[in-house]
């Protein structure tokens, strides 16, 4: 069966098609910089072909039409017919408190996806307009939405329950939803499996780290914590996000004549890496040589970063009685040994030992042979969660 993934970002679609019978991709891409005349199509297929160019990308049909015209290109493509493809799965970032897995999209589920724009409003509205899109094109195709908070609402309430008054909490929907959960879920499962256990035998501590960051303490495969809240803004230092700040600071900035527009934006756009360091990133590439090359600022911020995750991985080590692995995913979990390094030299009262060498080369498990906790190094795939989880639920 192929399954074709949409990702509907806000000036971006990403897709990827599956061929599931071989739990295989085929195909993927991305169209950048939607809604302007810049728009551009970057596509890659399983052969090694690659090639960019722009495109007419002015709404998500016109985007999605780009890519299935590129899926069966007479050069580059991998299919002769979208007739083939049998199924679409859509990442959708938030489902509310209701939503526990992945759901078959009906209008009572789209209905849903509506309900949580006030709660996600830089990511639903793109997400429904894609699988509106989607709806248009293939009429005939059935969908399924798969939500990044589902995981998380196997957390117990006294890890999703925020300390204000609970009537205000029931008529806002205000909880801890979390987020990233295609990923940490992903994550999970691969990691048990290279280490020869089943995930509900595990505790495991899951890490990820890219231009938005989270941590999730994993428990016989059922959350037990996790970092993002409300919105994806609480928990880590990120790229442009503060994470973690007094709640009161944001009143003193509104009391200081800031509006609330201009608060979320600051510390939703502004904060992070980018707002600590001071050289126009939040890139960690360019916040680690600016910092190796004497930057002070770039070299603050690269230690609040490691500092904020070393409290939450003892945290999370508290909250699980003790873990079996600490894994790393994400563009930065994944690739950089660095701050691996720098995270892992600090938990060696854990138990926890790396292996320089294996971290270096980006291993899978990159700590040593020792009885203690394990560290690894899992790349992610929540394209391929999500082609799993569609496939499971139409058939």
């Amino acid at each position: 069966m192929k399954i074709l993934v949409i990702n509907a970002g806000s000036s971006s679609v990403k897709f990827t098609l599956f061929d599931m019978d071989q739990d295989v991709w085929l195909a993927k891409g991305q169209i950048e910089r939607m809604k302007t005349p810049a728009a551009i199509l970057k596509y890659s297929n399983h052969r090694g072909q690659k090639f960019e160019k722009n495109v007419v990308a002015n709404s998500y049909e016109a985007a999605i039409s780009a890519a299935c015209l590129a899926l069966c290109d007479n050069e580059h493509g991998v299919i002769g017919s979208l007739d083939v493809i049998k199924g679409i799965g859509h990442r959708v970032v938030h489902g509310g408190a209701e939503v526990t897995g992945s759901l078959r999209i009906s209008e009572e589920v789209k209905q849903t996806i509506l309900d949580c724009y006030e709660v996600a409003p830089l990511h639903n509205p793109p997400n429904y307009e894609g699988i509106e899109a989607c709806e248009f094109l293939f009429p005939e195709v059935p969908m399924v939405a798969v939500f990044d908070t589902a995981f998380h609402q196997t957390m117990p309430a006294a890890s999703y329950t925020y300390a204000i008054p609970a009537n205000v909490a029931a008529q806002h929907k205000l909880r801890r939803y979390g987020f990233h959960g295609t990923s940490h879920n992903y994550v999970a499962l691969a990691g048990a499996k290279a280490l020869g256990r089943d995930v509900k035998d595990v505790k495991l501590i899951t890490v990820h780290l890219g231009n938005g960051c989270s941590i999730t303490a994993i428990n016989q495969g059922r959350v037990a914590d996790t970092s993002m809240g409300v919105t994806p803004l609480e928990g880590l230092v990120m790229g442009t996000r503060s994470g973690d700040i007094d709640p009161a600071l944001v009143l003193f900035l509104c009391r200081a004549g800031y509006s609330a527009e201009d608060v979320d934006k600051m510390l939703n756009k502004s904060s992070g890496l980018l707002g600590l360091a001071g050289i126009g990133s939040g890139d960690m590439r360019d916040i680690i040589a600016a910092a190796d090359g004497g930057n002070a600022a770039a070299k603050l911020a690269l230690d609040v970063f490691v500092h904020r995750l070393q409290k939450y991985i003892g945290a999370y080590a508290a909250v699980l009685n003790g873990f079996d692995a600490l894994i790393f995913t994400g563009g930065i979990g994944e690739n950089s040994g660095r701050i691996r390094g720098m995270v892992c030299e600090k938990l060696t009262y854990l138990g926890l030992e790396l292996d320089a060498a294996k971290n270096r080369a980006n291993e899978i498990i990159i700590s040593r042979n020792a009885a203690g906790p394990k560290a690894m190094a899992v790349p992610t795939n929540e394209e391929l969660m999500i082609a799993r989880e569609t496939m499971r639920l139409l058939s």
